[in-house]
């Protein structure tokens, strides 16, 4: 059964959406947090907030919750400067015991119809296309979507895209960027790190199949536990490298700028696995673009 989650839902969906996606695409994650803040968000859709729920097979016979979604408002910049509205939508979320029978695929199409039918026309959102190609999503750069965080003529192959109602997004040309409140725990790491005190605690770790992780000060690719720094009790730190934190300190105290000055005397070790190898100011140049980026570094 699919249906609107109500505020007595609100715990036990944050916790089914932590169990669904730690250490999935990152150590840890912060997909509950998001949800747990994107409810008073402006750009939240309460109409499209639904939850899926099958019998239990305990004594009692009761309900339980297996998976969540969630939409947002978006927006697309189009070449002339126009703002285009957009949706987007997730986290998506099954809990572990349910994957991969079917149940993501029902309530994703449930939620898709539901949305086709309040208006919204079309949706963008970064995911796995072998999963949502069966709900008909496609590559967003296949109708000239580009995505803020690459070179715009990349095939990006995370960032699909999907025009529910026809002719809705036209012959139109745009850049898409994620929604801020996505961002939350990234801009609000202290408050995020309080509610994520609440949860039983789980162990984070650096996974096969995760999305590349990055020094979150100096860009470093973070590859085994070993790359990482650590936090003021000793235990790993998965944001940033041994080279820039330890101990729950910065070891520089520097500007960006400065930072980047200090990187690029290493590019020659960052060619070696580089398709065509850079210069010096090539590299500096890279940086000056991925490291506002960077936790560290972002305004």
């Amino acid at each position: 059964m699919k249906r609107i989650e109500t505020p007595k839902d609100y715990r036990e969906v944050e916790n089914l959406t932590r169990e669904a996606f730690w250490n999935v695409y990152r150590p840890g994650c912060t997909e509950h947090y998001v949800l747990n803040q994107y409810r008073t968000n402006p750009d939240f859709i309460p109409e499209l907030d639904f939850v899926m729920e099958v019998e239990d097979d305990g004594e009692h016979q009761s309900s339980k919750i297996i998976g969540h979604v969630m939409f947002s408002k978006a927006e697309i910049i189009l070449d002339d400067g126009t703002v285009f509205p957009s949706w987007t939508f997730g986290p998506i979320s099954i809990h572990p015991d349910y994957k991969r029978k079917g149940y993501g695929l029902k309530l994703l199409q449930y939620a898709l119809e539901k949305a086709k039918e309040m208006g919204i026309g079309l949706l963008q959102m970064e995911g796995n296309i072998e999963f949502y190609k069966h709900a008909g999503f496609d590559l967003a750069s296949k109708m000239k979507i580009h995505y803020h965080a690459e070179p715009r003529e990349s095939e990006v192959p995370y960032f699909l895209a999907q025009e529910l109602i026809p002719g809705y997004w036209g012959n139109r040309e745009g850049t898409y960027c994620p929604p801020k409140g996505y961002f939350v725990a990234d801009e609000n790491p202290e408050a995020f790190e309080a509610y994520e005190a609440t949860f039983p605690q789980k162990e984070k770790a650096l996974q096969e199949g995760q999305l590349p992780q990055f020094c979150q000060s100096c860009g470093m690719p973070l590859t085994k536990d070993e790359d990482c720094g650590t936090n003021a009790d000793g235990s790993r730190n998965f944001d940033y490298c041994q080279y820039c934190y330890k101990d729950g300190k910065f070891l520089q105290e520097c500007t960006m700028d400065e930072m980047i000055e200090h990187c690029a005397q290493f590019v020659d070790e960052v060619n070696k696995n580089m398709p065509k190898p850079m210069t010096k100011e090539e590299y500096k140049q890279m940086m000056q673009g991925f490291f506002p980026m960077l936790k560290r570094w972002r305004k």
